[in-house]
């Protein structure tokens, strides 16, 4: 057996995996990534890129049918939905070669194989024995099916990023990121799309206001949702589920399953070596350490936050074992949803700010009121600001309007520096942008709103 000796190894090179392969390279140590697909992971192939990348040809499209509302005379327009998947394909292939490169130039060892932890310095590749003083766990997580009767012949969200022809109809069980995403998406093109959630509410997590106002978006699109809807079996392009004391049926050309992922942990050594887990996640400290010496967990086998950006971040911290002391924080993260508008948050809603005791003061401000949103012709949304009344802490923000995956990020520099709702307040933003109805809210928040209507609250 070939034997490789590193100084720390890497199992799964999607953007947790990748990233602190870098980082551990750009801290001195010796690096190996151990990867049996694709480098960049599920979030660069059959997540974050093609969806967003599909999502933003709808937007051409949809935009497009709007021209002439600006003068533009754009004559009859269509969409070739094999091209925007080509494009799609395109923009991952590029990305993914990008990754191959950076990993080159910084030192990186890639490792082409299935990794098996043998002990907690040592994985076998596939015949490959790859040695290390540390290792990190970043194996990701993949789409789940439920035990639901026919439920193995519908489409994960793998399923859907490989169709080449847009479907007329379909059926989306779950309503979280993934199912609503894909909702926007072919309801966009045109589809009709039905929404099944078993919870109360669709997008867990997201501020109740900001939830009940895309549904009332997307109800205009033409979607429909059923919440506490328990489906019980799939059979061909029929749906039966439960509603209001009723069995009903939903009808697609397609039925798509988005009712999570869980964590690749299974058969690759972790019960062996008495690994600490919890549901099927491995249990980590702030420091991204496991309960054995040197071995390290990231991302989304964590089951902290299924999202890119907070495994890149793990990452950052797992290169602890390069001798540094960094630690996660998990209250100033933002989450986005590429919906149309665009929702981003960070921090506590106002409901779980209430629920956790907190004296709370809001602030709104409605994009309608927004110069750049009136000039763009998107005007639905809203930002909302939630602060503790007494010493104008920022507990959290909602966003819902164009690019609020942009713009979501002052919020988090504000509450990770400790800044206080006078202070964003004070905080000049440029005219016009639709970045303004965070400073609005903030003034709304005190009453000194100067564009909107007053007597409002």
């Amino acid at each position: 057996m070939h034997m490789d000796k590193y100084d720390v190894a890497i199992l799964g090179g999607g953007p947790g995996g990748y990233e602190a392969a870098i980082r551990c390279a750009q801290y001195g140590l010796k690096a190996a990534l151990i990867e049996a697909d694709e480098l960049g992971g599920t979030c660069l192939n059959r997540g974050c890129i093609p969806t967003k990348a599909l999502l933003h040809a709808a937007e051409v499209y949809q935009s497009a049918l709007r021209a002439d509302e600006c003068g533009v005379h754009t004559g009859p327009v269509t969409f070739d939905y094999a091209k925007m998947t080509a494009r799609k394909d395109q923009v991952v292939a590029r990305l993914r070669a990008g990754i191959a490169s950076l990993e080159r130039a910084h030192g990186v060892t890639v490792i082409k194989g299935r990794g098996v932890l043998k002990d907690p310095g040592a994985i076998d590749a596939e015949g490959r024995e790859v040695l290390a003083r540390d290792v990190i766990l970043a194996t990701g997580a993949r789409p789940v099916k439920p035990p639901i009767p026919g439920a193995e012949r519908a489409l994960t969200s793998d399923d859907v990023l490989a169709l080449t022809e847009c479907p007329k109809s379909l059926v989306i069980v779950g309503g979280g990121v993934i199912g609503i995403e894909f909702a926007t998406l072919f309801s966009s093109l045109g589809a009709k799309v039905t929404v099944l959630e078993m919870l109360p509410g669709i997008l867990p997590g997201v501020d109740a206001e900001i939830a009940g106002a895309l549904i009332a978006l997307l109800a205009k699109q033409g979607v429909s949702v059923f919440t506490s809807a328990k489906v019980t079996g799939i059979d061909g392009h029929h749906v039966r589920y439960e509603h209001e004391n009723a069995a009903k049926t939903a009808e697609g050309e397609a039925c798509v399953l988005c009712v999570g992922r869980s964590p690749a942990t299974r058969e690759i050594g972790l019960e062996a070596l008495g690994v600490a887990m919890e549901r099927g996640f491995v249990r980590v400290d702030e420091r991204m350490r496991t309960n054995l010496p040197n071995l390290y967990a990231i991302g989304d086998i964590t089951g902290k936050l299924q999202l890119a950006h907070v495994a890149s971040a793990q990452g950052m911290v797992a290169a602890n074992c390069a001798g540094k002391r960094a630690a996660m924080r998990y209250d100033v993260l933002p989450a986005c949803i590429y919906t149309s508008p665009e929702i981003a948050y960070v921090g506590l809603t106002e409901d779980a700010s209430k629920a956790a005791g907190r004296d709370v003061l809001i602030g709104r401000f409605p994009v309608a009121a927004n110069g750049k949103s009136m000039v763009m012709g998107e005007t639905a949304g809203l930002c909302k600001l939630v602060t503790d009344r007494a010493t104008g802490e920022i507990l959290g923000a909602q966003i819902m309007a164009p690019r609020a995956s942009d713009m979501i990020c002052e919020v988090c520099a504000f509450m990770r520096a400790e800044g206080t709702l006078e202070e964003l307040s004070a905080t000049v933003h440029p005219h016009p942008t639709v970045s303004e109805i965070i400073a609005e809210a903030a003034h709304d928040a005190h009453g000194l709103c100067v564009n909107a209507m007053p007597g409002r609250k």
